[in-house]
């Protein structure tokens, strides 16, 4: 189990790199671009040389990158839908270039439609995106249930892979913030097997490529998407804990992404409180 961090690109993609180095993480998460706007970030082909050459020889051991929040190809608007899949092509070509382990998307928000209409657009646009890039695998998250949005349930985590074409390179992404505001228990040992029991039945195991570690301001079944410091929060490190030491998440990379001590992301201490309750969770 590799834990690591969400980090900024401020200064470059290496630059990206090295603040996971010096966090102490062992995998690392980044925007492709600014995460509430539409523009791209240009990355030269050199660009993405000199990040594969310094990973190579990094101890952080896989990178992913987390598509911008406006994605929505399930929208009703036509020009969201088409801002969405360029957005999403642009994350799965820097995947491409920096080897990346996969994008993870917000599924969307099937807002002012009946669930049919919106799971199809849904899928019409992540095959289009996936049509236009070369390899990076699109990993949808699970959402902690607010509003109109997909992928709170099992069900429609598997429903968006299904209508976007069931292909291999289509995984998930767990967060445990979002699982216990989605109403899912994650915090009992008993339960939380039975939680990733029902995962594998309806989704599949195979399919879960990614964990996003975070607290949660609000407590189960809140569906509100509001992430608290490691132990500070609803999960408490005992919760964490469980969260970690579920087995079967134990080949998978770990990403913290909590607001930090200083309102500017996980920091070192947060990435050693999660590499702290992963050894004792193991019983290392």
């Amino acid at each position: 189990m590799l834990i690591g961090a969400h980090v900024s690109t401020a200064g470059g993609l290496v630059r990206a790199l090295e603040r996971a180095e010096e966090r102490g993480a062992e995998s690392m998460q980044v925007f492709n671009q600014s995460p509430r706007a539409w523009r791209p970030t240009r990355y030269s082909e050199a660009d993405f040389a000199a990040f594969r050459e310094r990973f190579a020889q990094s101890p952080v051991q896989s990178v992913y990158i987390h598509a911008v929040y406006l994605i929505n190809v399930a929208s009703d608007d036509a020009e969201v839908r088409r801002k969405s899949i360029a957005s999403l092509i642009h994350a799965l070509s820097i995947g491409d270039g920096i080897g990346a382990g996969g994008v993870i998307v917000h599924p969307g928000s099937g807002k002012g439609q009946a669930a049919g209409p919106a799971f199809k657009k849904l899928g019409q646009g992540m095959k289009a995106a996936l049509k236009e890039s070369q390899s990076t695998p699109l990993l949808f998250e699970d959402t902690a249930g607010a509003g109109f949005t997909i992928g709170r349930t099992f069900e429609e985590l598997a429903r968006a892979i299904e209508v976007s074409g069931g292909g291999k390179r289509l995984g998930v992404c767990l967060d445990s913030c979002h699982l216990l505001s989605s109403g899912y228990e994650v915090r009992d040992r008993d339960a939380f097997t039975e939680v990733v029991d029902q995962y594998d039945s309806i989704v599949g195991l195979d399919r879960l490529r990614a964990l996003h570690l975070n607290d949660s301001k609000v407590g189960l079944g809140a569906n509100v998407d509001r992430h608290a410091n490691l132990g500070e929060g609803e999960l408490g490190e005992a919760g964490i804990a469980v969260f970690l030491g579920e087995p079967r998440f134990q080949d998978l990379p770990v990403l913290v992404e909590v607001p930090g001590p200083d309102g500017h992301g996980p920091d070192k201490g947060q990435i050693d409180i999660a590499k702290r309750l992963r050894d004792q969770a193991r019983g290392t």
